[in-house]
């Protein structure tokens, strides 16, 4: 500011008439300075001419000028002013940036901590893995050298066998072969007789060593590593699911947005579908053609876990969604989540746009539900099986999330059963 407006207060540069800062300053003849505007409609009201500020009373209308100075002063204020409050705007501007900075680093070390986190116990599962299919690998190798060798081993022994035969039957060969070249008739005829009984020598004609076949024998070893393999992930997927049920959090459902046709136990933890539509206060959060109900509790921000029961059921969805301004109509609402059956055996999972058939080993009787917000992740595992059953990955969260239930309907009593929220079991 100028020195002349640093030494004048604020409150010098107003109109006593309106309280704001001069606009067209006039002068009274008293000294008095007022907003042209004000002070005319002040003497236009009033059968004499006087100032608002001391009473003076004017013997007739004053002539007002516009007082250049303080209209000069007022234009000085008005600019320093506006130069002050654009400063403060761009402090506030730098502020938050400096703030949303900071808010990134943070973001940028937490994610990098939990990519560290989950890269080293990446490594130590894989390692794990490729050991135990090294060991399978080498258990394999071992086994097929030992078969071989005693194959081999076997094969030595009988050749030997045929070797040493063959050996004395060349010597009786060759005896037999003198005495016949023999002029003495009575030698030839004694040789004859102690030649006559062959040697002692084994009957080949059954015995045979069976070429090795080890057809499937690779097969059976990669099956047996799969049988590893799939207990050594479970053992996995088990501690997996642990870690997650150690953000448990208490969900009741919200009778407030529940669909008329809904029946919800007194202690919120239970949904099915009742045959009367009863008559409820038409809210705007309140389901009226999807047979839904929203958890009371909402969340915006960290990990949360839960599990429901959907043990007798042929149709459920279970989900998260952003908080819906109105969940009239079908409720197909922006910004959710979801997994479902439907026919039994139909499983998929869905968000706003796309539907995704899931191909599962198994029909889960208790599913877990677990968000993490800041990482915009949503998963659904069974939890009996401590199997993954789906994952949405890199979601945007722009609002606080509420879980989501259909019991669906009855189907001539097949899909009574009731959805329930259970307590989380944290020693799986």
């Amino acid at each position: 500011m100028s020195a002349a407006s640093n030494l004048l207060s604020e409150d010098q540069f107003l109109c006593s008439i309106c309280l704001e800062v001069f606009t067209d300053p006039v002068s009274t003849p008293c000294g008095h300075n007022f907003c042209n505007e004000c002070i005319t409609q002040h003497w236009n009201t009033k059968v004499i001419c006087d100032c608002p500020l001391c009473k003076e009373v004017f013997s007739k209308k004053p002539q007002l000028k516009v007082n250049s100075f303080i209209s000069e002063m007022v234009s000085q204020f008005r600019r320093e002013a506006e130069l002050k409050a654009s400063k403060a705007e761009m402090q506030q501007m730098i502020q938050e940036r400096r703030v949303k900075i900071k808010q990134i680093r943070e973001c940028v070390k937490r994610s990098k901590a939990a990519a560290d986190r989950e890269k080293a116990e990446g490594v130590e599962v894989f390692t794990a893995l490729k050991e135990c299919v090294e060991r399978g690998l080498k258990q394999l190798m071992e086994r097929m050298e030992e078969e071989e060798g005693a194959r081999e081993k076997q094969a030595e022994g009988l050749i030997r066998d045929l070797e040493e035969e063959i050996c004395e039957l060349m010597k009786r060969s060759s005896e037999v072969e003198q005495l016949f070249l023999s002029e003495d008739h009575l030698h030839l005829l004694q040789g004859f007789s102690s030649l006559k009984a062959a040697p002692p020598t084994k009957d080949w004609t059954q015995v045979s060593v069976r070429p090795s076949s080890y057809e499937g024998t690779v097969v059976r070893a990669v099956a047996q590593l799969e049988e590893t393999l799939s207990k050594e992930m479970k053992k996995l997927f088990e501690a997996d699911l642990k870690r997650k049920q150690q953000f448990a959090v208490d969900v009741t459902l919200d009778p407030d947005t529940a669909h008329p046709r809904l029946i919800l136990s007194d202690d919120g933890k239970q949904v099915s579908l009742g045959d009367v539509k009863k008559k409820l206060p038409d809210n705007p959060e309140r389901f009226d053609e999807c047979v839904g109900v929203l958890g009371k509790q909402s969340f915006s921000s960290g990990k949360f876990y839960f599990e429901v029961q959907v043990k007798g059921k042929t149709e459920w969805i279970l989900g998260m969604g952003q908080d819906p301004t109105n969940m009239k109509g079908e409720g197909t609402y922006e910004g959710v989540w979801m997994i479902g059956l439907e026919n039994g055996n139909e499983y998929s999972a869905g968000t706003d746009d796309t539907e995704i058939d899931l191909s599962l080993k198994s029909a889960p009787e208790k599913v877990g539900v677990f968000v993490d917000y800041e990482e915009g992740l949503v998963s659904f595992y069974d939890v009996a099986a401590a199997a993954l059953i789906y994952s949405f990955t890199g979601c945007c969260f722009t609002d606080k999330l509420l879980p989501g239930f259909s019991p669906c309907v009855n189907d001539g009593g097949k899909n009574s059963a009731p959805l329930i929220i259970c307590p989380v079991n944290q020693t799986v």
